[in-house]
């Protein structure tokens, strides 16, 4: 009796459960009975190649289930019903969708299936055709196709082969022949010649003349030959040759090194630890071992083969052929899209890992193998982050000394080309998870929780503490004073800007978040930014002085709240600038947006979003754009590689400006262009705005009502060319203004009102003033008319106004737009508000990108005078404009002032400032100095030092040329200033003669260096610590006996602080949850810089902007000018800063190691 087959039930109802909560389809169908032929409903689910069905929906439990591997499945017709109960029973019957299900395999019954809709069946049917595997099957049976072909192939070969070796087994048999007649002959000659001497008597000249002939025809040949193989080497194809087997030969030194890492990391660390999460207390679980290493094991197979391959091509040397090995291993290479995606994930959890005692303790037992040099686990899991670059290179080097006609040239091209695909490709990704990433990272500090940041579209633009101000009733502000200690320590917000949101946190002393209750969460589309207090506020006229102007307000207006209003205090003027320019900036983008959405889904069929997908410039690559699959703040497709005239066209582009683009652009501008044509740009723009605006927005803009468009045009000029035409100016401009009353940065229009105007306004200026012929104010609707009128109406305009200028074609034109929003457009009124808002977007488009340029790029003016004088001429010509609006008229007289403004009221102290104040003071001892004052003014210098450097000497990798001292002079001072302040340190232990007062020189320099930690100076523990570890004062062994165990413990994690291990991962970590002002370590920046240097050129071969790597270079200096611009609120005092600048006290290195080895000389060996 045969035995039954046995099955694992539990697997089984395991499969089920999943099919039921994950399955792939899912539903009820009709199932038809081998018995009855009768039709049962089943709820059916289908999860991978198993279908199950239910009783019900509800059933836990299987009835049954098929294995779907190999099955076809098929149509078929309805079955006849033959007086089948009634007519309209057989007609719904006959309407439903019959299906079968047909195994492959004998002895298993077709499967008949039925359900009430076409649709429904027909996903049923490409369902079980997926599950079925079919595609799977004639693809294997191809591939079996072409294995036995190559199978064939290999037989023929080696028939021929054999063929081959008989026939070389002949050939030897007929040369050993022929070999024993030669000799044969050889042997007849011998006995011959006696008989001719004898006969041939030459004459001796004659004999020497053929002895000087012959020699003269072998010194000629060897001779020729010589100089053709001295031109061969001289010449650039064996240079070539020689330098592309020295690359290859190198190549394959780097892949052996690679895979003897990997080696290391598999066996040294994977492996174990794999061991060890099966013991019985594990110290690390296989998720986490599987999350750390990912799929390193793999890409080690991979690469033992290749290099395999490898060693078999330098075997056969000097013919080195490598493009079918790079066939072979391109396809496999996909694999590390894996690893680099989650290479950062990983060292989270390895972290996390890290803090388990046991585990951390098993780890530094694995690092301490030999074979591990030193090296941690987090730097072996760095090395295949850097593999594909590192082939890119390899392949780019062997190209340029590969010539054209070579063999293997279009093979090495081609795998260039997939590699550097390869490489876009896990560039995108990483891209876009980082942004994920820190939005997560920021999430998780917060203790509530925050949902918007779960929201992918949310870019993250700035951090930073500010004072929120306390506020009483009625929106007034209490009397604080700004040096009051209660408010630094009660009111101290942590706050985060994002594209959307704007987040206020109070930070616990753990270092998590808290939302504030009210307020916590600002929706940038309800806020308006004000700079300036109300005139008409007498406590408002203090606050500026009160608080030094540096407070700005936030009026929060939400649809289903009150209004309430944030009041934010900046630690300096410099930081209150970038923070406005950055929130009025996001604030603008999103209104704008709104706002052309207004206008156009009011007169066009055409909607902005729409009207941005369906322009293919903004998505579609070109010859000379390139894109990423990254979205960027606005939905549009960030710029991989761009000519510079279509990132300028995109700067000027007036349908949405995404803040991370303007901020890269400003940044890296210099690199490919010059801040003349910048400015050029939008001196068009303004001048010219729809001639200089791209042919596809502008048929967008005008895409209706292009009929009545010449009725009112003043002498038939068409208003694409000139500017100088009447426009709609304000709804209810009076003739004596009054000032405005708040400098409000963004559009102050709602999103339901049919017109809006772009309100820039900045800080009012009692003397300025706008003449216009006034007209009536429209009455009050519930509609919101434009925010022009709330500001500038005069309540002494009288009711007569409008009769009195009835003839003036601007205010007829007036009245024509207030009756527009009360009644409506007519095609000529759309027409007009059209032009209308483009004009006022030109303008708003090019204020916005000078005012962003003149807040946070003040430097770019300082430095170029004629930059300047330009920007002045250009704002001033925008100030004659008869045609200006007064929002942009105050927003052009805001940036005229700042930009005129000589003194930019910069109290921060300067390096030049601190030398001459200690030039005339008695420097003080070290011994009578307290560690706080030492560490204080360690991180004030710092700071100062930190803060002089001008971001564009961090373009160009100018501190690693030869003219480095010219080109980046504040980056050189600032590394003078680091050894300076570390041979001081060393100096000043080996000053003391007696190994007590050495030891507490080291005791208190490490304590100088805890608490410039906690000053967040980190350069300043590393110039400490980095002097401590030096070889003349660590081999002072008696001296660090007499060091406490409590200093050596301080200085570990000090180090640990702040080593380079991991790329800085330790320093890196606390920088993102410290609080500025903070001073950070210089050179981690600058090795990031040149690795992006090195790693990727300006401009690709075609000669297109390479802007990926501009917005890393970026991203960086944007994370520098955070840690700049706030500053440190600590006292100078010159006493200590002449101690720590006396340069007589710093002894060099050599004397140093010479007076360590004075007092403890080597121990005999």
């Amino acid at each position: 009796m045969q035995k039954s087959v046995r099955y694992n039930e539990g697997h089984a109802l395991y499969l089920a459960f999943l099919a039921r909560k994950e399955g792939t389809k899912r539903g009820f169908l009709s199932k038809k009975t081998a018995e009855a032929s009768r039709w049962h409903e089943k709820w059916f689910a289908l999860y991978q190649n198993v279908l199950f069905y239910f009783e019900g929906e509800q059933s836990c439990r299987p009835a049954g289930m098929y294995l779907l591997e190999g099955c076809s499945c098929e149509r078929t017709p309805a079955p006849p019903r033959a007086g089948a109960g009634p007519g309209g029973v057989r007609d719904a019957l006959d309407k439903q969708y019959y299906f079968t299900v047909l195994f492959g395999h004998e002895g298993q019954k077709p499967l008949e299936l039925r359900c009430e809709e076409e649709q429904d069946g027909k996903e049923w049917m490409e369902a079980i055709h997926q599950a079925s595997y079919a595609d799977i099957l004639i693809e294997r049976e191809v591939l079996m196709q072409k294995y036995i072909h190559l199978v064939q192939i290999v037989e023929t070969e080696k028939i021929a082969a054999n063929q081959l070796r008989h026939q070389l087994e002949d050939q030897d048999t007929e040369i050993e022949r022929l070999k024993s007649e030669i000799i044969a002959l050889n042997k007849t000659k011998e006995r011959m010649r006696p008989y001719q001497s004898n006969q041939e008597d030459e004459d001796p000249d004659i004999k020497k003349i053929k002895k000087v002939q012959s020699f003269m025809r072998g010194w000629l040949c060897r001779r020729k030959w010589k100089t053709i193989v001295q031109d061969y080497i001289c010449s650039p194809h064996a240079e070539s040759m020689r330098k592309r087997n020295q690359i290859v030969f190198t190549m394959v030194e780097a892949e052996s090194e690679y895979v003897h890492q990997l080696y290391i990391l598999v066996n040294g660390f994977l492996r174990p630890l794999r061991m060890a999460a099966s013991s019985k207390k594990p110290p690390i679980s296989h998720d986490d071992v599987s999350s750390i290493f990912l799929n390193s094991e793999t890409i080690m197979f991979l690469h033992e083969i290749f290099h395999q391959g490898l060693k078999a091509r330098i075997a056969n040397w000097p013919t080195l052929i490598l493009a079918d090995l790079f066939d072979i291993l391109l396809p496999m290479l996909n694999i590390y899209q894996e690893f680099v995606r989650n290479h950062q994930y990983s060292l989270q959890v390895l972290a996390n890992c890290k803090q388990n005692r046991d585990f951390d303790k098993l780890l530094k037992q694995y690092e301490a193998n030999p074979a591990c040099e030193g090296r941690m686990l987090e730097t072996f899991l760095t090395y295949p982050m850097f593999q594909i670059p590192r082939y890119i290179i390899t392949l780019h080097e062997l190209l340029a000394h590969t010539p054209h006609e070579h063999v293997e040239r279009k093979s090495l091209e081609f795998a260039k080309s997939k590699l550097e695909e390869l490489s876009r490709v896990m560039h995108d990704e990483v891209s876009d998870t980082e942004n994920i990433r820190k939005n997560l990272a920021i999430e998780r500090m917060i203790v509530e929780g925050c949902d918007i940041l779960l929201d992918t579209s949310q870019t993250f633009i700035r951090q930073g503490s500010l004072i929120q101000v306390p506020s009483v009733e009625r929106g007034k502000l209490s009397k604080v004073r700004l040096g009051s200690l209660s408010l630094k320590k009660e009111g101290e917000r942590q706050c985060f800007l994002f594209t959307k949101h704007f987040l206020i946190c109070t930070r616990s002393s753990g270092g998590k978040l808290h939302l504030l209750k009210t307020g916590g969460v600002l929706s940038l589309i309800d806020c308006t930014l004000i700079e300036e207090p109300d005139a008409s506020d007498d406590d408002s006229k203090g606050s500026g002085q009160v608080f030094g102007h540096l407070d700005f307000k936030i009026v929060v207006e939400p649809p289903d709240a009150a209004a309430f209003t944030v009041v934010l205090l900046a630690p300096s003027r410099q930081e209150k600038a970038a923070w406005m320019s950055d929130i009025s900036q996001c604030v603008d983008n999103i209104r704008c947006n709104g706002l052309m959405t207004i206008v156009f889904e009011e007169n066009s069929k055409v909607t902005v979003p729409h009207m941005i997908k369906s322009d293919a410039r903004l998505h579609k690559d070109d010859t000379d754009i390139c894109f990423s699959k990254t979205l960027n703040s606005c939905k549009v497709p960030q710029i991989r590689y761009a000519s510079v005239e279509r990132l300028l066209e995109r700067l000027t582009d007036l349908r949405f400006l995404s803040i991370d683009f303007l901020n890269t652009f400003l940044h890296t501008y210099r690199i490919f262009t010059t801040a003349a044509v910048v400015l050029g740009k939008l001196s068009d723009i303004y001048k010219r705005p729809f001639t200089s605006i791209p042919v596809r927005s502008l048929e967008l803009f005008f895409a209706t009502s292009q009929n009545n468009r010449g009725e009112h045009l003043v002498d038939g000029k068409s208003p694409r060319l000139c500017r100088k035409f009447s426009s709609p100016p304000p709804l209810a401009v009076s003739r004596t203004s009054s000032p405005v009353r708040a400098r409000k940065l963004s559009l102050t229009s709602p999103l339901n009102s049919k017109i809006g105007a772009l309100d820039l306004t900045t800080s009012s200026s009692p003397t300025t003033t706008t003449q216009s012929p006034a007209a009536s104010p429209p009455p009050h609707t519930g509609q919101i008319p434009l925010d022009l009128s709330r500001g500038l109406s005069s309540p002494e305009q009288s009711p007569g106004t409008v009769e009195e200028n009835v003839d003036n074609p601007r205010v007829d034109l007036c009245n024509k737009l207030k009756r527009s929003i009360q009644k409506g457009f007519n095609n000529t009124e759309r027409t007009c508000d059209k032009e209308f808002i483009i004009r006022r977007t030109a303008t708003n488009r090019v204020l916005n990108v000078l005012r962003h340029w003149v807040s946070k790029h003040a430097q770019d003016f300082e430095l170029n005078n004629e930059l300047k004088m330009n920007v002045l001429n250009l704002l001033e010509e925008v100030l004659r404009d008869p045609d200006l609006l007064p929002q942009e008229r105050k927003a052009t007289a805001n940036i005229l002032r700042a930009l005129s403004q000589d003194d930019q009221d910069d109290i921060h102290l300067k390096l030049e400032d601190i030398i001459q104040m200690t030039d005339c003071m008695k420097a003080e001892c070290f011994e009578s100095l307290s560690a706080m004052e030492l560490a204080e003014q360690i991180t004030l210098l710092d700071h100062v030092i930190f803060r002089s450097i001008p971001y564009e000497e961090f373009l160009g990798q100018g501190w690693m040329k030869l003219d480095k001292n010219e080109r980046t002079p504040y980056i050189m001072k600032t590394s003078q200033h680091f050894n300076d302040m570390s041979n001081l340190v060393a100096s000043q232990i080996m000053n003391y003669a007696d190994v007590s007062s050495r030891a507490n020189a080291i005791e208190k320099w490490v304590a100088v260096a805890d608490i410039c930690r906690c000053l967040h100076n980190y350069n300043g523990v590393l110039e400490i610590t980095s002097a401590l570890n030096r070889s003349a004062i660590y081999r002072l062994k008696k001296t660090w006996a007499k060091v406490s165990k409590q200093t050596k413990a301080l200085m570990d994690k000090l180090q640990k602080t702040v080593s380079s291990e991991g790329r800085f991962k330790n320093l890196r970590e606390t920088l993102k949850n410290c609080n500025p002002p903070a001073v950070p370590y210089l050179g981690m920046y600058l090795t990031d810089l040149a690795f992006i240097e090195e790693g990727t050129p300006n401009f690709t071969e075609e000669g297109l902007v390479n802007f990926s790597k501009m917005r890393m270079i970026s991203h960086i200096i944007r994370e520098i000018r955070q840690f700049q611009q706030t500053s440190y609120r600590i006292d100078h005092q010159p006493k200590v800063t002449q101690y720590l600048l006396d340069k007589d006290l710093i002894i060099d290195e050599d004397t140093l190691y010479e007076l360590s080895l004075k007092i403890e000389p080597r121990l005999p060996a």
